[in-house]
This record gives structure tokens, C-alpha cells and sequence, in this order.
């Protein structure tokens, strides 16, 4: 697994863990993340737990286990957090943030130290050592609850699933072409995504934020203007496609 610091400024850094070559096969690459201010960090959809030995191997690299004092699951998928069991043994103290509606099944992967901190619908905040994380809420985009992560001083947008797409683990990453990638994007939007409604949702309440990098969950992160041009795309495509069609 490779990792690559997305932004550093001072005791204050985004850092991304992706492009596994050594996962199995059949599972899907994804992008974890994570968030340092000062002494304290967050580990974002920290992954599966087929990958958690890459994972833990990248991240001590970063900072000392003691200093991950929150982790966070912007849904109950497995890619996501599946992992939780085998991070309850190795982070002497922390807590998780993710939606209420999850507790009850994202216990199921294991929680015996690690703390559940659940985020009611409207959303919420964490501070790691004075820094404010924002929760933004992304519900039905896949998930029935669902939040998406912005750090307003880092101006970084973590998307979870809105965003992603389908690519391979040497791919680059950064979204080069935003034409070419959409592709890689069009049918897992459509397919996964159910509700124009709450897509239209999402897309006004992020639209009014500064964002400079959007980090999905799986494929190419979008830097500059692919953030809004993004949200053009998306704003226009008919999501929900699967009903009907049997």
C-alpha cells in the first residue's frame, strides 16, 4: 500500500492510504485517510479488514498509534470498516464517529475499548487538538445515513463513496482528466447512487463550502476545478437507475 501527503502545513496533514497491489483480487481498491493536528489524529473509512496489516504498516510511519484518537465510518460498509475489530486491539484509546442509524450493525465488527460516538442526522463537529472537523451530511448517497468530512482550514472535502470510481491500482492519485475519467465513474453513480433528491441535497450543501481537494473513497481525488465540475456532472445525471429495469 503506498501513501502520499495530500496537504502539510505546520502540525496540520492530510495523508492518503491507497493503491494496495497486494490485496486479493476480487476486492475492491480503496482510499483511506487520515487527519494529523498536533498530537492528536483521525483515521476516515480506515478500511477493510483484509487490508488492516498494510494499513497499520503505513500508518505507523505517519505517527505513533497513541496519537489516533478518533476514527470515523461514513457508513456501515465492510470496505469501510470492517477493520474496526482488529483496531479495537491495536489503539489503547479511541473513539468512533459514525451515524447513529449504523451503531447496531458496525458493533457487529467488534468494539470492546474503542468508544461509538454517534452523529445524529444534522450532522456534527470533532476537535483534534483544537482543529474542527466538520460531519456534512451525505445521507442516501449511498447509505440511508451517510456523512461526508470537511476540514474547513485544510479546504479538503472527504467524499466517502460520492466521487468514486472504478480504477486500478497503479492509476494515479490525482484525477487527471476529468472526461476520461468519467467512465470510471457514470454507472457506479447511477446504480448506487437512489435518490435524486437527496443528491441534489448534498450537492447544495457542499457547494457552499471551500473546497480545494474532494477525496473520495475509492479512485482518483479531484483537485481545483474538477471539484466543481464534479458537481456539474453529478447534478445532472439521473441516479436510481436499477428500478425498473428488471
Amino acid at each position: 500500500m503506498q501513501s502520499k501527503t495530500l496537504y502539510s502545513q505546520g502540525e496540520h496533514r492530510w495523508v492518503a492510504f491507497a493503491r494496495d497491489p497486494s490485496k486479493p483480487e476480487k476486492v475492491i481498491d480503496t482510499n483511506q485517510y487520515m487527519i494529523v493536528n498536533r498530537d492528536q489524529a483521525m483515521l476516515l473509512d480506515p478500511g477493510g479488514i483484509e487490508l488492516f496489516s498494510s494499513m497499520l504498516g503505513c500508518v505507523v510511519k505517519e505517527i505513533s498509534v497513541e496519537h489516533i484518537t478518533h476514527l470515523f465510518a461514513s457508513h456501515q460498509d465492510p470496505d469501510i470498516i470492517s477493520s474496526l475489530g482488529l483496531w479495537d486491539k491495536a489503539l489503547p484509546e479511541a473513539t468512533l464517529h459514525s451515524p447513529w442509524i449504523w451503531e447496531g450493525f458496525i458493533r457487529h465488527f467488534g468494539m470492546d475499548s474503542i468508544k461509538y460516538d454517534p452523529i445524529e442526522d444534522s450532522g456534527g463537529s470533532v476537535s483534534l487538538s483544537g482543529l474542527e472537523v466538520e460531519f456534512i451530511p451525505a445521507h442516501y448517497m449511498h447509505s440511508s445515513g451517510n456523512f461526508s468530512v470537511y476540514d474547513k482550514e485544510a479546504k479538503i472535502l472527504m467524499s466517502g463513496d460520492i466521487g468514486a470510481a472504478l480504477d486500478s491500482v497503479d492509476a494515479p492519485f490525482y484525477v487527471e482528466d476529468f472526461d476520461a475519467h468519467i467512465p470510471k465513474m457514470k454507472y457506479f453513480h447511477q446504480r448506487w447512487m437512489p435518490s435524486n433528491r437527496a443528491k441534489h441535497d448534498w450537492i447544495e450543501r457542499v457547494s457552499k463550502l471551500n473546497v480545494d481537494m474532494m477525496c473520495p473513497q475509492h479512485g482518483g481525488i479531484f483537485r481545483g476545478e474538477d471539484f466543481k465540475r464534479f458537481l456539474d456532472w453529478l447534478d445532472t445525471l439521473e441516479v436510481g437507475i436499477a428500478v425498473g429495469s428488471e
